[in-house]
């Protein structure tokens, strides 16, 4: 009985050509849903800042270089996030951890509606950042731990996929609130993710792995990092992790200014809707790009695939920057977000493949968001040489750091299949 149980749950089906599991357990299913749910509602979060950036930076007097610096802030808290709560995860579990990084951004977002100078929005962000870094770490290794070896990729993939659903969901609400009610209300709808933590409570249960784990001190489970095969893999993997969040966030927190201001400012003159309309249909190449990263993973391996995608996104992105023609700008926006942001749903498989269950969650923050601590520059960097040259050329900054960083991915073992132990 008990091998036909097994036999039945590592077998598959096909769901529109694509291989799926023919039975997923309560546990993988509602992980997934909660692993789903926090990247969502952190994308949300964190994407209402890119969209009301422009009057942030009428209403407070705000260069571009400060605007940017802002979100260099975010990142560089989401870094120390994810680290934090990576450690309270492996201490007190891979759930209890999530709740926490969800509660934290909501409260930030909601927050940042009230802020009266450059300094209390700035102290929001910081706040906003390491809910932000703890919810990836967490999420990704709830469900890494629950997920069959498999499928784990496609499962990551899912959850991946769901920033791009937070960023569409992001964009209509700026859309319905942002004329109306002005750019505060839009952060007050930040709030609104906090609710998730109620379900989560009730439904998802704690990562059997972390459970049957032998909790060492702290300080023992640490000492695993320099074993010289998790220390050699672990500095690669955060190096072409930086440079992929460098090529991510200056590109990305940048591309709705570059579609709305005028031209005399180096944007392409968008107006409001258009540019609404643009960024959705990069969602949407997003949200394909994380999903079918998955399945590719999990098909023709980790390495194969995360090599592919920046090198893609290396040629994609300063066509992007350099065409003019709104028409193609809309064309071009979903193959560069395919590209420019899908490999992350192999980041989240590489990571938590290459490090033990003990200190599976501290690693994967560490590596995550060490990395997310140097691209924090990115989004600086940009602001500093659109200033000179425009957004558009300023891009090309962003197509050398997604070509190292698929150099870099060359170097990193083939973990597809790897049994989690």
């Amino acid at each position: 009985m008990k091998s036909d149980l097994a036999g039945s749950v590592s077998a598959t089906r096909r769901i529109l050509g694509l291989p799926w599991p023919a039975r997923v357990t309560d546990a993988e299913k509602n992980t997934l849903i909660a692993g789903c749910l926090g990247w969502m509602l952190d994308s949300l979060d964190v994407t209402l800042y890119a969209l009301v950036i422009a009057h942030l930076m009428s209403d407070f007097g705000m260069t571009k270089a400060v605007a940017g610096g802002l979100s260099s802030l975010t990142l560089i808290a989401a870094a120390v996030g994810g680290v934090m709560f990576g450690v309270i995860a492996d201490r007190v579990g891979r759930t209890r951890a999530l709740m926490g990084s969800i509660l934290v951004y909501s409260f930030a977002s909601g927050a940042s509606g009230f802020s009266r100078s450059i300094f209390e929005l700035a102290s929001f962000r910081f706040i906003l950042g390491l809910g932000m870094g703890g919810e990836w770490t967490t999420g990704a290794a709830l469900v890494a731990e629950t997920w069959r070896a498999e499928h784990r990729g496609k499962a990551l993939g899912l959850v991946q996929s769901s920033w791009a659903i937070g960023e569409i969901l992001a964009v209509a609400v700026t859309a319905l609130i942002l004329p109306r009610y002005g750019w505060r209300a839009v952060f007050f709808a930040g709030v609104i993710p906090g609710i998730a933590v109620f379900w989560i409570l009730r439904h998802v249960p704690e990562s059997p792995l972390w459970q049957r784990a032998a909790h060492t001190s702290a300080s023992g489970s640490l000492r695993l990092l320099w074993r010289k095969d998790i220390r050699k893999n672990g500095l690669i993997a955060t190096a072409m992790n930086a440079l992929t969040l460098f090529g991510y966030w200056g590109l990305f927190t940048w591309i709705p200014a570059y579609l709305s201001l005028p031209s005399a400012q180096g944007g392409r003159g968008l107006g409001q809707m258009q540019t609404a309309g643009w960024l959705i249909t990069m969602s949407i190449g997003r949200f394909f790009g994380y999903v079918l990263f998955g399945f590719l993973g999990d098909w023709l391996g980790r390495r194969k695939s995360y090599v592919g995608f920046l090198l893609m996104a290396a040629v994609l992105v300063p066509i992007y920057g350099f065409t003019r023609n709104i028409t193609w700008l809309l064309i071009l926006g979903p193959f560069v977000a395919f590209f420019g942001s899908g490999y992350f749903s192999g980041y989240a498989a590489i990571a938590s493949e290459l490090f033990p269950t003990e200190i599976r969650a501290t690693a994967m923050g560490i590596s995550y968001n060490v990395g997310r601590v140097l691209s924090a520059l990115a989004p600086f960097a940009i602001g500093m040489l659109a200033a000179r040259f425009g957004l558009g050329p300023a891009f090309l900054l962003q197509s050398a750091a997604f070509l190292l960083a698929g150099l870099l991915a060359l170097t990193l073992p083939e973990t597809k299949g790897k049994q989690l132990a």
